[in-house]
Protein backbone atom coordinates (compact mmCIF):
# COMPACT_ATOMS: atom_id res chain seq x y z
CA UNK A 1 0.00 0.00 0.00
CA UNK A 2 0.83 3.66 -0.43
CA UNK A 3 1.03 6.08 1.85
CA UNK A 4 -0.29 9.25 2.13
CA UNK A 5 3.07 11.53 1.22
CA UNK A 6 2.21 10.09 -2.64
CA UNK A 7 -0.19 11.92 -2.97
CA UNK A 8 2.06 15.37 -2.87
CA UNK A 9 3.49 14.05 -6.17
CA UNK A 10 0.59 14.36 -8.31
CA UNK A 11 -0.06 18.42 -8.54
CA UNK A 12 0.76 18.18 -12.35
CA UNK A 13 -1.80 16.03 -13.29
CA UNK A 14 -5.32 16.93 -13.22
CA UNK A 15 -7.61 13.82 -12.43
CA UNK A 16 -11.04 15.51 -12.02
CA UNK A 17 -11.81 14.30 -15.37
CA UNK A 18 -11.47 10.32 -14.05
CA UNK A 19 -15.02 11.24 -12.16
CA UNK A 20 -18.28 11.12 -14.04
CA UNK A 21 -19.55 14.41 -14.97
CA UNK A 22 -22.49 15.82 -13.92
CA UNK A 23 -25.63 15.39 -15.13
CA UNK A 24 -23.90 12.72 -18.17
CA UNK A 25 -27.23 10.70 -18.98
CA UNK A 26 -26.46 7.00 -18.41
CA UNK A 27 -28.23 3.85 -20.16
CA UNK A 28 -29.82 3.04 -16.38
CA UNK A 29 -31.59 6.60 -16.25
CA UNK A 30 -33.27 5.65 -19.62
CA UNK A 31 -34.10 1.73 -19.63
CA UNK A 32 -36.75 1.01 -17.13
CA UNK A 33 -39.17 -1.30 -16.83
CA UNK A 34 -42.99 -0.31 -16.16
CA UNK A 35 -43.96 0.12 -13.25
CA UNK A 36 -46.07 -1.97 -11.21
CA UNK A 37 -48.98 -1.10 -9.17
CA UNK A 38 -49.28 -3.61 -6.49
CA UNK A 39 -46.82 -6.79 -5.38
CA UNK A 40 -48.00 -9.59 -3.56
CA UNK A 41 -45.55 -10.73 -0.54
CA UNK A 42 -45.26 -14.39 -1.79
CA UNK A 43 -44.98 -13.01 -5.37
CA UNK A 44 -41.25 -13.69 -6.59
CA UNK A 45 -39.27 -11.27 -7.93
CA UNK A 46 -36.71 -11.74 -11.15
CA UNK A 47 -33.82 -9.65 -12.66
CA UNK A 48 -33.36 -9.67 -15.99
CA UNK A 49 -30.82 -8.67 -18.25
CA UNK A 50 -30.87 -7.08 -21.74
CA UNK A 51 -28.51 -8.38 -23.91
CA UNK A 52 -27.58 -5.75 -26.29
CA UNK A 53 -27.11 -3.04 -23.38
CA UNK A 54 -26.02 -5.48 -20.28
CA UNK A 55 -28.61 -3.52 -17.84
CA UNK A 56 -30.39 -5.75 -15.44
CA UNK A 57 -33.71 -4.59 -13.84
CA UNK A 58 -36.45 -6.63 -12.12
CA UNK A 59 -39.76 -8.04 -13.10
CA UNK A 60 -42.43 -10.55 -11.62
CA UNK A 61 -44.58 -12.68 -14.07
CA UNK A 62 -47.89 -14.24 -12.78
CA UNK A 63 -46.98 -17.72 -14.03
CA UNK A 64 -45.46 -20.87 -13.41
CA UNK A 65 -41.79 -20.44 -12.33
CA UNK A 66 -39.28 -18.97 -14.10
CA UNK A 67 -36.16 -20.60 -14.53
CA UNK A 68 -32.48 -19.20 -14.88
CA UNK A 69 -31.49 -18.88 -18.90
CA UNK A 70 -35.02 -18.26 -19.77
CA UNK A 71 -35.89 -15.70 -22.53
CA UNK A 72 -39.09 -13.83 -21.67
CA UNK A 73 -40.83 -10.84 -23.31
CA UNK A 74 -40.95 -7.42 -21.23
CA UNK A 75 -42.27 -4.16 -21.89
CA UNK A 76 -38.66 -1.49 -21.27
CA UNK A 77 -39.13 2.46 -21.71
CA UNK A 78 -38.79 2.16 -25.26
CA UNK A 79 -41.62 -1.18 -26.18
CA UNK A 80 -41.67 -4.69 -26.05
CA UNK A 81 -38.53 -6.59 -25.69
CA UNK A 82 -36.39 -9.91 -25.52
CA UNK A 83 -34.45 -10.40 -21.64
CA UNK A 84 -33.22 -12.98 -20.21
CA UNK A 85 -34.12 -14.37 -16.35
CA UNK A 86 -30.52 -14.35 -14.47
CA UNK A 87 -32.38 -15.80 -11.47
CA UNK A 88 -34.85 -14.76 -8.35
CA UNK A 89 -34.22 -12.00 -6.63
CA UNK A 90 -33.75 -13.12 -2.25
CA UNK A 91 -32.53 -10.95 0.82
CA UNK A 92 -34.72 -9.05 2.96
CA UNK A 93 -34.96 -5.64 1.31
CA UNK A 94 -37.82 -4.72 -0.80
CA UNK A 95 -37.87 -3.08 -4.05
CA UNK A 96 -40.09 -0.09 -5.01
CA UNK A 97 -42.36 -1.00 -6.91
CA UNK A 98 -41.65 2.02 -9.48
CA UNK A 99 -38.67 -0.09 -10.45
CA UNK A 100 -40.61 -3.54 -11.13
CA UNK A 101 -41.52 -4.42 -14.42
CA UNK A 102 -44.36 -7.22 -15.73
CA UNK A 103 -43.23 -10.14 -17.49
CA UNK A 104 -45.40 -10.85 -20.68
CA UNK A 105 -44.62 -14.25 -21.14
CA UNK A 106 -41.95 -16.39 -22.26
CA UNK A 107 -40.25 -15.94 -25.50
CA UNK A 108 -41.77 -18.34 -28.09
CA UNK A 109 -39.30 -20.04 -31.30
CA UNK A 110 -40.48 -17.81 -33.29
CA UNK A 111 -39.63 -14.52 -31.21
CA UNK A 112 -35.55 -16.14 -31.04
CA UNK A 113 -35.95 -16.39 -34.50
CA UNK A 114 -36.90 -12.96 -35.08
CA UNK A 115 -34.30 -11.55 -32.54
CA UNK A 116 -31.65 -13.71 -34.35
CA UNK A 117 -32.76 -12.55 -37.74
CA UNK A 118 -32.42 -8.15 -36.14
CA UNK A 119 -29.00 -9.05 -35.26
CA UNK A 120 -28.13 -9.43 -38.66
CA UNK A 121 -30.22 -5.96 -39.92
CA UNK A 122 -28.15 -4.43 -36.78
CA UNK A 123 -24.58 -5.12 -38.11
CA UNK A 124 -25.64 -3.65 -41.58
CA UNK A 125 -27.54 -0.72 -40.06
CA UNK A 126 -24.46 -0.39 -37.68
CA UNK A 127 -22.57 -0.63 -40.91
CA UNK A 128 -24.76 2.49 -43.00
CA UNK A 129 -24.89 4.87 -39.53
CA UNK A 130 -21.67 5.33 -39.14
CA UNK A 131 -21.23 5.98 -43.03
CA UNK A 132 -23.80 8.70 -42.73
CA UNK A 133 -22.46 10.23 -39.45
CA UNK A 134 -19.26 10.72 -41.45
CA UNK A 135 -20.79 12.17 -44.26
CA UNK A 136 -22.97 14.43 -42.17
CA UNK A 137 -19.42 15.41 -40.32
CA UNK A 138 -20.35 14.60 -37.00
CA UNK A 139 -18.74 14.25 -34.09
CA UNK A 140 -19.84 11.22 -32.53
CA UNK A 141 -19.32 7.88 -32.07
CA UNK A 142 -21.85 5.35 -32.77
CA UNK A 143 -21.85 2.42 -30.19
CA UNK A 144 -24.73 0.73 -30.53
CA UNK A 145 -27.77 -0.57 -32.60
CA UNK A 146 -30.67 -2.28 -31.40
CA UNK A 147 -33.98 -3.05 -33.25
CA UNK A 148 -36.83 -3.63 -30.61
CA UNK A 149 -38.63 -6.94 -31.22
CA UNK A 150 -41.99 -6.05 -30.87
CA UNK A 151 -41.84 -1.98 -32.23
CA UNK A 152 -41.18 -0.94 -35.06
CA UNK A 153 -38.30 0.82 -33.72
CA UNK A 154 -34.49 1.38 -34.02
CA UNK A 155 -32.61 2.17 -31.56
CA UNK A 156 -29.12 3.92 -32.28
CA UNK A 157 -26.89 4.54 -29.28
CA UNK A 158 -23.99 7.25 -29.50
CA UNK A 159 -21.09 8.94 -27.24
CA UNK A 160 -20.22 12.61 -27.89
CA UNK A 161 -18.12 15.28 -25.77
CA UNK A 162 -20.70 17.75 -26.10
CA UNK A 163 -24.20 18.13 -27.56
CA UNK A 164 -25.04 16.56 -31.32
CA UNK A 165 -27.63 18.26 -33.47
CA UNK A 166 -28.46 15.14 -36.01
CA UNK A 167 -31.87 16.24 -36.79
CA UNK A 168 -30.33 15.58 -40.42
CA UNK A 169 -29.24 12.36 -39.77
CA UNK A 170 -32.16 10.82 -38.68
CA UNK A 171 -34.08 12.50 -41.46
CA UNK A 172 -31.38 10.67 -43.62
CA UNK A 173 -32.01 7.38 -41.68
CA UNK A 174 -35.45 7.26 -41.86
CA UNK A 175 -35.23 7.52 -45.80
CA UNK A 176 -32.68 4.59 -46.00
CA UNK A 177 -34.88 2.18 -43.23
CA UNK A 178 -38.49 3.62 -43.44
CA UNK A 179 -39.49 2.97 -39.81
CA UNK A 180 -39.23 5.17 -36.42
CA UNK A 181 -35.55 6.24 -35.70
CA UNK A 182 -34.25 7.01 -32.43
CA UNK A 183 -31.22 8.42 -31.09
CA UNK A 184 -29.80 8.33 -27.40
CA UNK A 185 -26.37 10.05 -26.16
CA UNK A 186 -24.69 7.84 -23.49
CA UNK A 187 -22.01 8.10 -20.92
CA UNK A 188 -18.48 6.32 -21.85
CA UNK A 189 -19.32 4.07 -18.91
CA UNK A 190 -21.71 3.10 -20.71
CA UNK A 191 -19.91 1.98 -23.69
CA UNK A 192 -17.37 0.20 -21.58
CA UNK A 193 -20.56 -2.24 -20.78
CA UNK A 194 -21.95 -2.52 -23.82
CA UNK A 195 -18.87 -3.65 -25.63
CA UNK A 196 -16.65 -4.99 -22.35
CA UNK A 197 -13.24 -5.80 -22.73
CA UNK A 198 -10.36 -6.15 -20.18
CA UNK A 199 -9.34 -3.91 -17.26
CA UNK A 200 -6.36 -3.12 -15.76
CA UNK A 201 -6.40 -6.65 -13.79
CA UNK A 202 -6.61 -8.63 -16.63
CA UNK A 203 -10.07 -9.71 -15.96
CA UNK A 204 -13.16 -8.79 -17.83
CA UNK A 205 -15.09 -5.32 -16.75
CA UNK A 206 -16.97 -5.25 -13.89
CA UNK A 207 -19.43 -3.15 -15.95
CA UNK A 208 -19.60 -5.76 -18.25
CA UNK A 209 -19.28 -8.94 -16.57
CA UNK A 210 -20.09 -8.05 -12.79
CA UNK A 211 -22.12 -5.20 -12.22
CA UNK A 212 -25.62 -5.17 -12.62
CA UNK A 213 -25.65 -1.21 -12.46
CA UNK A 214 -23.09 1.59 -12.84
CA UNK A 215 -21.83 3.15 -9.45
CA UNK A 216 -20.95 6.68 -9.02
CA UNK A 217 -17.69 6.64 -8.72
CA UNK A 218 -15.23 9.50 -6.73
CA UNK A 219 -12.07 10.28 -6.26
CA UNK A 220 -11.92 10.33 -2.58
CA UNK A 221 -12.84 6.47 -2.72
CA UNK A 222 -9.09 6.30 -3.76
CA UNK A 223 -7.74 8.15 -1.60
CA UNK A 224 -9.81 6.42 1.20
CA UNK A 225 -8.10 3.04 -0.10
CA UNK A 226 -4.83 4.75 0.07
CA UNK A 227 -4.35 4.33 -3.33
CA UNK A 228 -1.76 6.14 -5.87
CA UNK A 229 -3.77 8.73 -7.60
CA UNK A 230 -2.26 7.77 -10.87
CA UNK A 231 -4.67 8.31 -13.74
CA UNK A 232 -3.00 5.33 -15.30
CA UNK A 233 -4.25 3.11 -12.18
CA UNK A 234 -7.24 3.42 -11.02
CA UNK A 235 -8.96 4.33 -14.28
CA UNK A 236 -10.36 1.88 -16.72
CA UNK A 237 -10.75 1.61 -20.42
CA UNK A 238 -13.38 4.13 -20.57
CA UNK A 239 -11.23 6.59 -18.53
CA UNK A 240 -13.20 6.77 -16.06
CA UNK A 241 -12.52 5.68 -12.49
CA UNK A 242 -12.42 1.65 -11.86
CA UNK A 243 -15.70 0.53 -10.53
CA UNK A 244 -13.92 -1.69 -8.18
CA UNK A 245 -13.25 1.38 -6.43
CA UNK A 246 -17.22 1.52 -5.71
CA UNK A 247 -17.36 -2.14 -4.76
CA UNK A 248 -14.49 -2.28 -2.29
CA UNK A 249 -15.31 1.03 -0.84
CA UNK A 250 -17.50 -0.26 1.87
CA UNK A 251 -15.31 -2.04 2.69
CA UNK A 252 -13.00 -0.01 4.00
CA UNK A 253 -15.42 2.50 5.59
CA UNK A 254 -16.31 -0.01 7.57
CA UNK A 255 -13.25 -1.01 8.41
CA UNK A 256 -11.72 2.25 9.02
CA UNK A 257 -13.81 3.07 12.01
CA UNK A 258 -12.65 0.00 13.99
CA UNK A 259 -8.85 1.23 13.77
CA UNK A 260 -7.05 4.30 14.40
CA UNK A 261 -6.31 6.62 11.24
CA UNK A 262 -3.04 7.66 9.94
CA UNK A 263 -2.19 10.85 12.36
CA UNK A 264 -3.57 9.30 15.19
CA UNK A 265 -1.89 9.38 18.57
CA UNK A 266 -1.77 6.24 21.34
CA UNK A 267 -0.11 6.80 24.55
CA UNK A 268 1.22 2.95 25.45
CA UNK A 269 4.54 2.32 28.13
CA UNK A 270 6.76 5.26 28.65
CA UNK A 271 6.14 6.90 24.83
CA UNK A 272 3.36 8.67 22.57
CA UNK A 273 3.10 6.67 19.28
CA UNK A 274 2.04 7.63 16.16
CA UNK A 275 0.09 5.69 13.52
CA UNK A 276 2.03 6.37 10.21
CA UNK A 277 0.81 4.02 7.87
CA UNK A 278 -2.74 1.90 8.01
CA UNK A 279 -3.17 -1.22 5.92
CA UNK A 280 -6.74 -1.81 6.08
CA UNK A 281 -6.37 -5.26 3.68
CA UNK A 282 -3.93 -6.96 5.87
CA UNK A 283 -5.12 -5.37 9.54
CA UNK A 284 -1.84 -3.99 10.56
CA UNK A 285 -0.38 -0.61 11.29
CA UNK A 286 2.58 0.97 11.51
CA UNK A 287 3.68 3.27 14.57
CA UNK A 288 6.97 5.97 15.21
CA UNK A 289 7.50 7.24 18.56
CA UNK A 290 9.19 10.28 19.37
CA UNK A 291 12.49 9.06 19.97
CA UNK A 292 12.73 7.26 16.27
CA UNK A 293 11.26 3.49 17.14
CA UNK A 294 9.50 1.86 14.47
CA UNK A 295 6.89 -0.90 15.53
CA UNK A 296 3.92 -3.06 13.40
CA UNK A 297 0.85 -3.86 15.35
CA UNK A 298 -2.27 -5.89 14.33
CA UNK A 299 -5.36 -3.86 14.57
CA UNK A 300 -6.88 -6.48 16.73
CA UNK A 301 -4.70 -5.34 19.66
CA UNK A 302 -6.54 -1.60 19.57
CA UNK A 303 -9.83 -1.12 21.40
CA UNK A 304 -11.58 2.18 22.07
CA UNK A 305 -12.26 3.24 25.56
CA UNK A 306 -14.21 6.64 26.35
CA UNK A 307 -13.23 7.92 22.81
CA UNK A 308 -9.43 7.75 22.84
CA UNK A 309 -7.40 3.89 21.06
CA UNK A 310 -4.75 2.37 23.36
CA UNK A 311 -3.30 -0.73 22.66
CA UNK A 312 -4.14 -4.05 24.76
CA UNK A 313 -1.49 -5.41 26.87
CA UNK A 314 1.67 -5.49 25.50
CA UNK A 315 2.86 -4.76 22.00
CA UNK A 316 3.74 -7.73 19.86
Amino acid sequence: MNNSDEYENIDDEDISALEDSPGEEEMDDIITGAGIESLSPDMPIYRLRLFYSQETFLAVYKGDALSPHTMVIVPTRYGKDLAQVIGKVTGSGIPSIQEIAWIERPAAKEDLEKAKSNHNLEREAFRICKQKIENHKLEMKLVLVHYLLEETKILFFFTAENRVDFRELVKDLVSVFKTRIELRQIGVRDEARVTGGLGVCGRGCCCHMVSDKLRPVSIKMAKDQNLSLNSMKISGPCGRLLCCLSYEYSFYSEQRRLIPQEGSRISHGDAVWKVTEVNVVTGQLKLGSDDGRLITVSAEQFERVENRWRIKGGIN
